[in-house]
Parts: C-alpha cells; sequence; structure tokens
C-alpha cells in the first residue's frame, strides 16, 4: 500500500521544491527572505538548514536582479526557483522575463529553464499592492509558460514539472488557498508530476460549463452544486491549471459537451484570459454553442482594501449562479 500524508497547497509546494532539491544539486531556490525568514508566506521555511547558504540565496529588494540572477544561472545549467513575496512585484522583472527569458530560445542563446514563482490574487484584504493577478500581462508573451493551481495534489505535481521544463514557467499560487483546509489532502509519497498544458474536469456536467482556475475554481464548485440542488442544472467545471499555453482540445471538448459557457476569472475583465478563450471558441467552436459565451470576472479597477469594496469587485457566489440560470435559460 501506498503511503500518503495529508497537505495543504502551501505544504505540497514545499514539498515538490524541498523533494526536487533533495535529488538534483542543480536545483536551488533564490528570493527575498526566502533563507533565515523562510519565505514570505513560509514556502522555503527549513530550506537553510537543510541546503546552506549556497542553495538558499536571499537576495536584496530587486525583483530585476532576482529575475537576472536566474536567467544567468539557468543559462549555465542550474535550474532556479525564484520567488517574489508578492507577485504584484513581478512587474519590476518585466523586462528580464519578457525581452531575455522569454526570447533566448528563439535567438539562438539557450533555452532558460526557470521557475518564477509568488503568491497571486485577491480576497485576503491585501489592498491594491498585494492582491494582483498577473496572468493577463504575460499571455501575450510567446515563450512563457504560466500554471496556477487549485489543489494540493496539482500544486505538488506542477511544481516538479514546472522545475523539470526546459522555458522558463510562471507559478501562479493563490494566496487565500495556501493554507485553506477544504484543500487539504492525502498526497502519495512516490514521485509523480502533473503535465504542464493540461486542464481538468473538476466535475463532470451536461447543461453547461464553467471554465475557470485558482481559488475561483472552488466558487465554480460550490455555484455548481447549488445549482444541482435548487434548479436541478448540471454544471460541469473545468479547471485550466495551465493558462499558457492553454489546453484548447479540453476547452473544445466541454464546449462540445454543454453547448454553454461561462469563463470566470478573478483578473479584471478587460484585457483578461477569458476574452482570449471566448475567441477560441468563437473561432473553432462556435455552431456548437445554444447561447452566447459569458465572461465573469472582477471590475475595471484596482484591487480596493476596504472589505465591502473589495468583496463588490470580485465574482462571487451569487453572480457566477446567476450568470448560470441565465446560460441555461438561453
Amino acid at each position: 500500500m501506498t503511503k500518503e500524508t495529508s497537505s495543504t497547497l502551501l505544504e505540497a509546494i514545499k514539498q515538490g521544491i524541498r523533494e526536487e532539491m533533495e535529488k538534483d544539486d542543480s536545483v536551488f531556490v533564490i528570493g527575498e527572505d526566502v533563507g533565515r525568514y523562510g519565505g514570505a508566506f513560509k514556502v522555503t521555511e527549513g530550506f537553510l538548514d537543510a541546503f546552506g547558504p549556497d542553495r538558499v540565496v536571499d537576495t536584496p529588494i530587486s525583483e530585476a536582479a532576482i529575475v537576472g540572477a536566474a536567467c544567468g544561472a539557468a543559462l549555465l545549467g542550474m535550474k532556479p526557483v525564484a520567488e517574489f513575496q508578492f507577485i504584484d512585484f513581478i512587474s519590476n522583472g518585466f523586462d528580464m522575463l519578457t525581452n531575455y527569458a522569454a526570447k533566448s530560445r528563439y535567438r539562438g542563446c539557450g533555452s532558460i529553464g526557470a521557475v518564477f514563482r509568488g503568491p497571486c490574487g485577491s480576497g485576503v484584504r491585501g489592498g491594491p499592492f498585494h492582491s494582483l493577478n498577473a496572468e493577463s500581462f504575460f499571455l501575450n508573451t510567446a515563450g512563457l509558460k504560466m500554471v496556477e493551481p487549485s489543489t494540493a495534489y496539482d500544486a505538488k505535481g506542477l511544481i516538479k514539472s514546472a522545475i523539470h521544463d526546459p522555458d522558463p514557467v510562471l507559478f501562479f499560487e493563490h494566496k487565500k488557498l495556501y493554507r485553506l483546509p477544504r484543500l487539504k489532502e492525502e498526497l502519495p509519497e512516490e514521485d509523480y508530476r502533473v503535465p504542464i498544458g493540461k486542464a481538468r474536469v473538476a466535475r463532470g456536467g451536461k447543461d453547461l460549463s464553467i471554465i475557470t482556475f485558482g481559488a475561483q475554481t472552488l466558487n465554480a464548485l460550490d455555484a455548481a452544486e447549488k445549482l444541482e440542488q435548487e434548479d436541478g442544472v448540471s454544471v460541469e467545471v473545468m479547471d485550466l491549471r495551465t493558462l499558457a499555453p492553454l489546453d484548447r482540445e479540453a476547452i473544445l471538448v466541454t464546449v462540445k459537451k454543454t453547448n454553454r459557457v461561462l469563463i470566470l476569472h478573478e483578473s479584471s475583465i478587460t484585457g483578461g484570459i477569458g476574452g482570449e478563450i471566448s475567441a477560441i471558441i468563437a473561432e473553432e467552436a462556435f455552431e456548437w454553442l445554444d447561447a452566447p459565451v459569458i465572461r465573469l470576472a472582477s471590475i475595471d479597477s484596482p484591487v480596493p482594501f476596504a472589505p465591502q469594496l473589495e468583496d463588490y469587485y470580485l465574482p462571487n457566489l451569487d453572480d457566477i449562479v446567476d450568470a448560470c440560470r441565465k446560460l441555461a435559460a438561453y
């Protein structure tokens, strides 16, 4: 029998990185306070004692330097796992990520197999500087992969795949999910990976589909349960897991199965990933639709700090249920 241990999403990420560091001396972590402090959210707690300062590298407060050092190390054959204390500050490394890391293979300079990870997301009263969802900033940058898990199992499997990937991977971790008891689950002790580029069906259904990822996956599952109990509507929930490259095949399969689609994401609606998914559906599965595609996302505003305003800013359970009822009745 396989031995299993119960883990939160944060613990799963920690396990995944630690196991890869134990197996491969070229894997190292770098970032602000990742060493003695153990990281802003304690993902790397205990790593300094286990692996020493050469493989757990504390840096000055300079995201540009962190990205640059990680890129250089990757070109020399190392496997850096770089941490941003909050994904909001990835903007300080934007030039190195988009003009260097993403283009290095294409320019013939060698691939940059580095992981750039950090906490993202709203709903935790972090205000406008600690609540960003950054996927739309990088979606138009060819050469970058992006993932965002919503389960502990996927978090561990995806961080391992990201470390082994030959190209740069942005690994987004919704901070609201880090220690959420609901997500605590038994993880296999044997080594496993979750492939990058593959979505999963979190809940099967036949009447309509919700395509989502990250923390909104939980809201979608709650909405699906409510709709089945109150309306008898069977909702399929697709968790994208990988945001670049999108799993086009899985998207089209669920569209052709249910013929009605709600695209749900937490970042602001204008310019969001929902528009790209809508375009895929319109171009490749239009004739399968029995209703217009609906996008549901946060409003076009910086993330408010006031609790009432942040709650208004974000899509909530009632919003999702109302949108699904509109789709089902069309």
